[in-house]
């Protein structure tokens, strides 16, 4: 049982000031959004974090950094974890986009949206969902079935991903909240997949992500009668 923890970047200015950045060149961590990142690297510090695997945008790239340092590794890049490509309304103030009549549809039903210039919402949450299976392939033939690895993405990617684990048709992801640097982790088995945790912001995470010790009960995904026992030794 592989375990996946989605980390969302931290704050920019973009974020502060109510831009929508996309895939903006150049979007960096402001100031809070390097504190929120140190405090998620802190949260993971005792970890056993085999794998870190980030969206190529800069502000994810510098979250998974701050990850990475006290577990000495190198952070990978995927596309697969980029940002939604919202085309034309890249760059211009969410205030100005909520008067356009295609924002009630990103709302209410992202499912029919294709931004203009840009990426339909299933086909974000398509190739997000997709991009975690197959990491997670890789990772595990590298690492091991009890692999822990840390994906760091954007808002609506993680939500995507959430809503896909959760069996959540994507028209109903926006109830899904996903904070700047908040941690969600999910576990993948044979048996499919199961959500330990959505949108946490504090807390050391190590008993949660390490895995138990040889010859003891390992904890199982699937449905239990009774709940099962949780994650304690």
């Amino acid at each position: 049982m592989t375990t996946v923890v989605l980390l969302r970047h931290g704050r920019t200015s973009a974020n502060a000031t109510g831009i929508l950045a996309g895939r903006s060149p150049g979007v960096a961590l402001d100031e809070h959004g390097r504190t929120q990142a140190s405090t998620a690297a802190e949260r993971l510090a005792g970890a056993p974090i085999a794998a870190i695997v980030s969206s190529p945008l800069q502000r994810c790239r510098q979250t998974a950094a701050a990850v990475a340092e006290p577990h000495a590794l190198t952070v990978a890049t995927d596309t697969g974890l980029v940002e939604a490509g919202y085309g034309d309304w890249t760059g211009r103030p969410l205030k100005e986009l909520a008067k356009e009549p295609l924002w009630r549809t990103v709302q209410s039903q992202p499912s029919a949206v294709r931004f203009p210039g840009g990426e339909s919402m299933l086909e974000m949450a398509s190739r997000a969902q997709q991009t975690i299976h197959d990491l997670n392939s890789r990772i595990t033939c590298e690492h091991g079935a009890d692999a822990v690895w840390v994906a760091v993405s954007h808002g609506d990617v993680i939500k995507a991903i959430l809503a896909g684990a959760l069996g959540v048709h994507l028209d109903l992801f926006q109830r899904i909240l996903v904070d700047p640097a908040s941690i969600s982790v999910l576990r993948l088995s044979d048996t499919g997949t199961a959500v330990a945790c959505m949108n946490t912001t504090a807390g050391d995470l190590t008993a949660m992500l390490t895995p138990p010790k040889k010859g003891r009960r390992r904890r199982r995904t699937g449905p239990q009668v009774g709940g099962g026992l949780g994650t304690a030794d």
